[in-house]
Order: C-alpha cells, then sequence, then structure tokens
C-alpha cells in the first residue's frame, strides 16, 4: 500500500510512510482525518485482501460491492457512481515479446471529492509511471482527484497502442510466411494471436463508451480537465480501430491460409493421381500378358518379352511428359 498527499495550490506531495505491520493502513487513515481543504490524498493497493480494503472503504464510505468488484477483479471496464464516489474499472494489457502473448490485468480507480484510490490486478502497474508523469506535471494536481483518473487511464491507453503496434509487427512476420513460397502449417500460429487479439480487443471495445462521458462538462470537475480527457478518448478510438483491422486482417490471413493448404493438398493428389496413371499402363500390360491362356499373340515369339517391355515404357513415358506439360508434375 502507498499514499500520497498532493497540494492542490502549489502542486507538491508528501509520501506516507506505510511500513508499518498493518501495511500502513492506521497511518493513512490518521493522516485522511486530517486532510486540509486544498488537499487531496492518492492510495494505491496491489491486490489487496478484503480486510484490508474494507478498513480503508468503510473510512472512505465506498459501497460493499465496489469493494467486492475491487477485490475479486476480472470486471469489464465501466464506471459506476456509488453516491459520492466514482468507481472506474480498467483492463491493463502488455505484450510479452518472448511468448508473443498479451497479457492482462485490471485496475478499480474510486474517485471521492478529496482522495483516489486505485486498486491494481496483475504483474503491470500503470499507477507507478502515472505517478511519475504527476510529479513531472505539478499543474495537473491542481485539478484534484481527477487528475489521478487521468494519469491512469493515459498510460494504460499508452499501453494499449504499444500492444498494437507489436501485435501488428507479429501479423506482418505471419503474413510474410503465409505468402512464401516455404511450405509450413501455420494454422496454430494464426489461431494463437487472433485469441491474443480478441483478448485486447475485448478489453478495448468496452472501455470506449465509458470514457466518452469523461470528455463532457460533469459536475464538480473542473473544465480544464476536459482537454486531457478527449486526448484520452482520441487515442483509445485510434487504438480500438487497429484492434478491429487486426482482426480483420487476421480472418482474412487464416483464409488466405487455409486456402493455399487447400491448394498443396490438390497439387499432391494431382501429382498421386498423375503417378498412378503412369504405374497403371505397365500393370495392364504385365497383367494380360500374366493370363497364362495357351492362345495368347505373340506368346512364342522370340521378341515378345522386350516388345511388351517396350509398349509399358513408352505408354508411361508419354504420360509423363504430358502430366509434366500439363502442370500435374
Amino acid at each position: 500500500m502507498e499514499c500520497v498527499i498532493y497540494q492542490e495550490q502549489t502542486g507538491t506531495c508528501e509520501e506516507i510512510d506505510c511500513r508499518q505491520a498493518d501495511g500502513g493502513c492506521q497511518v493513512i487513515l490518521d493522516r485522511l482525518a486530517a486532510l486540509k481543504p486544498d488537499e487531496f490524498a492518492w492510495i494505491r493497493m496491489g491486490e489487496p485482501r478484503y480486510e484490508e480494503l474494507q478498513r480503508l472503504g468503510d473510512y472512505l464510505m465506498l459501497h460493499p460491492l465496489a469493494i467486492e468488484d475491487a477485490v475479486q477483479a476480472h470486471q469489464r471496464p465501466k464506471q459506476e457512481r456509488y453516491g459520492d464516489v466514482l468507481a472506474v474499472a480498467v483492463k491493463t494489457l502488455w505484450f510479452v515479446e518472448r511468448t508473443a502473448e498479451v497479457e492482462t490485468g485490471e485496475v478499480m480507480i474510486f474517485l471521492g471529492s478529496s482522495f483516489a484510490l486505485t486498486v491494481r490486478h496483475g504483474a503491470n502497474d500503470p499507477t507507478v509511471e502515472a505517478a511519475r508523469r504527476l510529479a513531472e506535471q505539478p499543474d495537473m494536481t491542481r485539478l484534484g482527484p481527477v487528475s489521478v483518473l487521468h494519469a491512469v487511464t493515459d498510460v494504460v491507453v499508452d499501453a494499449y497502442a504499444q500492444s498494437a503496434v507489436q501485435v501488428r509487427r507479429d501479423l506482418t512476420d505471419l503474413e510474410q510466411c503465409v505468402f512464401s513460397p516455404v511450405r509450413e502449417d501455420l494454422t496454430e500460429q494464426i489461431y494463437s494471436l487472433k485469441r491474443e487479439v480478441v483478448e485486447f480487443r475485448d478489453a478495448i471495445q468496452p472501455l470506449v463508451p465509458v470514457m466518452q462521458p469523461f470528455t463532457t462538462a460533469r459536475d464538480g470537475w473542473p473544465r480544464q480537465v476536459l482537454p486531457y480527457f478527449r486526448d484520452v478518448a482520441d487515442h483509445l478510438a485510434r487504438a480500438d480501430t487497429e484492434v478491429r483491422a487486426l482482426d480483420d486482417l487476421l480472418v482474412s490471413v487464416l483464409d488466405a491460409h487455409l486456402a493455399k493448404v487447400g491448394t498443396w493438398q490438390n497439387d499432391d493428389m494431382r501429382r498421386i493421381s498423375a503417378w498412378a496413371a503412369i504405374f497403371a499402363v505397365p500393370t495392364m500390360v504385365a497383367g494380360i500378358y500374366g493370363m497364362n491362356f495357351d492362345h495368347m499373340p505373340e506368346l512364342y515369339w522370340p521378341y515378345g518379352y522386350p516388345c511388351a517391355l517396350a509398349v509399358m515404357a513408352i505408354g508411361a513415358g508419354l504420360l509423363y511428359r504430358a502430366f509434366r506439360r500439363n502442370g500435374w508434375l
């Protein structure tokens, strides 16, 4: 657990020492009780226990359902109003280059009149980068707790854009392999990337309508923050468009690859059929002359055996030439 107290007038911040036995919860509660009118607190928690969050939530007057959602995670991107507290759930994304997979997490953001509470689930923590940006832009903290919401969502949406670029790079590599002359079955790789893009899409698409209301005037929010949220919404819309395009391209790549696999199979069947037809000629001649009837043409002719072999060779050679000319071999 971490806590920072921001001065809205000066933009300065004060970090609270949370290295106590209870994770600093009592120290934070005492400092929250002493907040001045021009101060607000940002409390950051990572995968907290229910009792730990409930103790803090009772003081901040968080709704029990909000506490339950924050502890259990696995929420769709959404925003809900619980009295004077706004709760926003956001999916976090990051791309793991080693496995070429998109990993997901979640951040729950609670905004009150004098506090911002973020609850993180997953290995990636966007609040660290968000805190760094706020430290570099003290003017943003003068906008109050809503500046925390902007900073966190801005970091999350930037990560969406970066992940989309990396997924696009993997898709480009797959496209080159699909349309290369090398015969390689890439169905599993394409399907795996398709699943990653679906997970990507499920995180971004529900967030678009969640962010849209933040771009218009809201009660209690300074109007200066609206352009910043419009910038985040614009980046989110571009990331959403990119993910939709990636999804459509993957479907096309998979269809093209399956069509190419079908072409390979047709080529193989034509080769097999061509060779079967070539071997059918000597088989037919040998079968006729292997019937062992007494009265057969040229049965006792000294040149019958070489002549039969010549007929087999000439017939097979003519078929081989015809199949080669037609591209079957």
